[in-house]
């Protein structure tokens, strides 16, 4: 079969946030690439929550942008309100999250990838993946019986493969709202033997927002000094430029409304069988599951500057129309509320992810890579950092050269990914702080301090990045060769101990024992001393540079723990397997841990010991096997 059409190193199928990540790194790498979605007006849409970021969802936005990828700077350029969240709390836990203009964002995202020059795009429906008699990807065709050739394939499919929406007792065939499901591509799969399942995901009613009574909602503001996801953003809206959101609250009249629909709603009475995202549930299973609670919080979000179309975040429903309308108007605050659409949920095809190796490739057929929801994930950002590994792997392969891989200890993406293929998932994976071992480490403030590098090694990051973090790298470095040897002298620092409700000094001490009191920030320090202030100022000018710092000493002892940490597990962490090893040849093994290992075929010792069911006996055992 041959092609009318050039050859590509890599085809991407899907444009959303994976598929947009993996052509924009396949084709920023110098892979020839070609984005076919079946909706190009569908790039990057936001077809759920019009955010991106939240808690662990923002490192990881923050480790594509100091990458190298595009969902950072899309997101700085198309926010309406940003925010930190968890402030409250230690650093590590600290997460930036921004409202997103939906339609802009697509629209940027569009921009930046029609920019690269060797990335092409293509409105069609990938029905079938082509393999050799050897079982090694080389092309796809379309719907229309078009075949395009290529080295690679990055499948990107989202809710797509045979999706199917429910709206209480009504179902019918779609990918989103909108939007035709696409078929073909599973059977094909299971026919070169991949393992296919179901899962599903839900999204709530859409609201005109002229409708509303705010008076009765409480407001939520973003942050008077917003933190951009990009490293490379110079400046966001300041808060008066930045959009409101508003929080409400169910009652339990609102609950007993929504019970009315129950015996119809195709989560209760069957007809979804499939498994849904634990941590984000629909509102119907929420007052199900917690029936003590008397009421649920709410947020209202704006879709953006030009819409008065409103998301109303926590309302994720697949309950009747007529009982979602109802309960609607009677939370507070929505008595007169419009629907713009209804809640619904969707089912579809997903290949569980022990089918695939940490490069995102999968194993049954070189050159095939997996990204996004067809992995068992849920979110815009797990799905985007999965786009990027495919795209940086796809082309490093196409160029001959070995695949980039995170290790848990240098990213989240490092986590999620090891996540899915060694520990699989029965449900959408979601990624949370405490999925991270090492989280002290892996802040949101430092990404581009882990990750920079590498990006810039392979060819992602360019130089103009490069060149940015070389700089603040070496005023972190100034800084704290400063601070660790200047003197806090008593007669200057004990006004401002004394301010921030702190012991004062009986003699001079060095900085970093003075900055470990909580009360303390290390701007308190600088400010109330003129000569430290000058000194500082010489070095930088860039409040995150100081804030950095103020970490790293603060919590200096702690880093250097998780520092001994990683070194000492580092060498499972290195100690490769063999890809064809046959573990029935390993008498010793126990028959779970025996299991386990066949159908993940761990790559690394490290990532053995991480398999559920794979015993501290059954590690060394491998260990001392593979050493005679």
């Amino acid at each position: 079969m041959s092609s009318r059409y050039p050859k590509y190193d890599t085809i991407v199928v899907g444009g959303g946030h994976a598929g947009s990540e993996a052509a924009g790194a396949a084709a920023h790498m110098g892979n020839k690439t070609l984005l076919i979605s079946m909706n190009l007006n569908g790039i990057a849409q936001m077809s759920c929550n019009p955010a991106m970021g939240g808690v662990a969802k923002g490192q990881l936005v923050r480790e594509i942008d100091a990458l190298g990828g595009l969902s950072g700077i899309v997101s700085d350029e198309s926010g309406v309100q940003f925010r930190m969240l968890n402030r409250s709390k230690g650093p590590a836990m600290w997460s930036p999250r921004c409202q997103s203009d939906r339609m802009k964002y697509a629209e940027r995202m569009r921009f930046h990838l029609e920019q690269i020059p060797n990335l092409t795009f293509r409105q069609d429906n990938v029905v079938e993946i082509l393999v050799t008699d050897e079982k090694e990807v080389w092309g796809v065709k379309t719907q229309t019986g078009q075949v395009f050739e290529t080295k690679t394939v990055i499948l990107t499919s989202g809710t797509f493969l045979n999706g199917l929406i429910h709206i209480g007792e009504q179902q019918y065939g779609g990918g989103r709202s909108g939007e035709r499901a696409s078929h073909g591509i599973t059977a094909c799969l299971e026919d070169l033997g991949f393992e296919s399942g179901r899962l599903k995901t839900g999204t709530p009613p859409r609201i005109d927002g002229r409708s509303i009574n705010y008076e009765k909602l409480e407001i939520q503001y973003g942050d008077e000094y917003p933190s951009p996801f990009s490293f490379m953003t110079n400046s966001l809206p300041s808060i008066d430029e930045q959009m409101t959101c508003w929080i409400g609250y169910t009652t339990p009249e609102v609950h007993d409304m929504l019970r009315t629909g129950f015996d119809r709603s195709p989560m209760f009475n069957g007809r979804i069988k499939s498994t849904g995202p634990r941590y984000c549930p629909s509102i119907e299973d929420k007052i199900n599951r917690f029936a003590d609670r008397d009421r649920h919080q709410l947020f209202l979000e704006p879709e953006g500057r030009d819409t008065y179309e409103m998301y109303l975040n926590g309302f994720s429903t697949s309950l009747p129309e007529d009982v979602q309308y109802h309960a609607l108007r009677t939370i507070p605050g929505f008595e007169e509320a419009v629907m713009l659409r209804p809640g619904y949920a969707i089912e579809y095809d997903f290949f569980p992810p022990h089918q695939i190796k940490r490069s995102m490739e999968t194993k049954l057929v070189p050159g095939l890579f997996f990204a996004g929801q067809i992995n068992g994930t849920t979110g815009y950002e797990e799905a985007a950092c999965q786009g990027l590994m495919a795209g940086i792997n796809s082309a490093r392969k196409a160029q001959g050269h070995e695949p980039v891989i995170i290790q848990r200890s240098e990213g989240y993406i490092g986590v999620l990914i090891d996540d899915l293929v060694g520990k699989g998932t029965d449900e959408p994976y979601r990624m949370f702080t405490s999925r991270a071992e090492h989280r002290i480490l892996l802040r949101q403030d430092n990404a581009d301090l882990r990750l920079t590098e590498i990006g810039y090694k392979i060819g992602l990051a360019k130089e103009d990045r490069y060149n940015r973090y070389l700089k603040k790298k070496e005023e972190i470095n100034s800084l704290h060769d400063l601070l660790a040897d200047y003197s806090a002298k008593p007669e200057i620092y004990n006004p401002i101990l004394e301010k921030a409700d702190t012991s004062p000094l009986k003699q001079s001490i060095k900085i970093p024992k003075v900055i470990t009191r909580p009360q303390l920030s290390l701007f308190d320090l600088i400010d109330g001393d003129a000569e430290l202030k000058e000194k500082v100022d010489a070095i930088t000018q860039d409040k995150l540079v100081i804030e950095q710092i103020e970490i790293q000493l603060k919590y200096a002892g702690y880093i250097e723990k998780e520092y001994d940490m990683v070194a000492q597990i580092q060498q499972q962490e290195n100690f490769r397997i063999p890809e064809k090893l046959d573990y029935s040849r390993i008498k010793s093994l126990s028959s779970e841990g025996l299991q386990k290992l066949h159908k993940v075929k761990p790559e690394t010792i490290g990532q053995a010991s991480r398999i559920s069911g794979v015993s501290a006996s059954d590690i060394a055992v491998l260990m001392v096997y593979l050493k005679n």
